[in-house]
């Protein structure tokens, strides 16, 4: 059985981490197969989107603090090629958890169960979240004396009030699901986040490929970035899009009144 699964359906990546007996902790496995999948969704261009989830009653858990923490710190020994290759590449781990690499395409979380610590960071690398009700959120290093270092200082202040984003991180404490809701970090609590995320996968995948990945640039290159500056990066970015094939079929086929047919170039 494999610790994660990856499909790709009408331009639609669906990433399931599958070990569910640890409440889909990220172990080594899970970690090197998790970077190969963002790593896959960039490089394939007939994915236009990506959904990740997880089975059994948990999102992700975080780090296997028995498996891939000891493994930083030297406590325990490489014994498989997991291991060998985080041991090789420290960057690794923060790949798979969206922290150091952007897979360039829209990325939906469909949150099955809690995410905590490393879970919750997923979650923040991600663009679009569904939830079901009973999941809870926090970043609870703080708690075990370690720091949230998948980006959780950088990121969750800018995806929720800050005051709220620095009490979660201080104190370690747990949200609901309709806190998370409420505060802005959700955009829908459902009881199948998966159906419910597929559905806005279809609607983001019939786009234009191009203009969803330049969209997506652009807002994520001009946050906190003064106007002036904002709008000349959202200039230099949306320029290229008009020259594409893509912009002329999508008008030509506004008047045609058909649907368009988008090929990503």
């Amino acid at each position: 059985m494999s610790v994660l699964n990856y499909v790709v359906e009408n331009h639609v990546a669906i990433i399931t981490l599958n070990r569910p007996e640890a409440r889909n902790a990220l172990n080594p496995e899970v970690a090197c197969r998790l970077a190969d999948a963002w790593e896959a969704v960039r490089q394939d261009d007939d994915v236009r989107v990506a959904i990740l989830t997880g089975t059994g009653s948990a999102f992700c858990a975080g780090a296997d603090l028995g498996q891939l923490i000891p493994l930083y710190s030297g406590a325990r020994k490489p014994e498989n090629e997991w291991d060998e290759r985080i041991v090789a590449d420290r960057y690794l781990t923060r790949r798979a958890l969206l922290r150091d690499f952007d897979p360039e395409k829209p990325v939906l979380a469909a949150i099955n169960g809690h995410a905590i610590a490393g879970g919750m960071e997923l979650v923040q690398g991600t663009d679009i979240r569904v939830s079901v009700a009973e999941a809870k959120f926090g970043v609870q290093e703080v708690k075990w004396a370690i720091f949230p270092a998948g980006g959780s200082t950088v990121r969750l202040p800018a995806q929720m009030p800050y005051a709220k984003a620095m009490e979660l991180l201080l104190t370690g404490d747990l949200i609901t699901a309709d806190e998370a809701l409420q505060l802005g970090f959700l955009n829908y609590v459902d009881a199948d986040p998966l159906a419910r995320a597929r559905q806005i996968a279809a609607r983001i995948a019939a786009n234009g490929p191009l203009a969803v990945k330049a969209i997506r640039r652009s807002v994520k290159a001009c946050l906190g970035k003064p106007e002036h500056e904002a709008l000349a990066i959202e200039v230099e970015v949306s320029a290229p899009v008009f020259l594409t094939e893509d912009a002329k079929e999508g008008p030509r086929a506004f008047m045609e009144k058909r649907a368009p047919v988008y090929q990503g170039r």
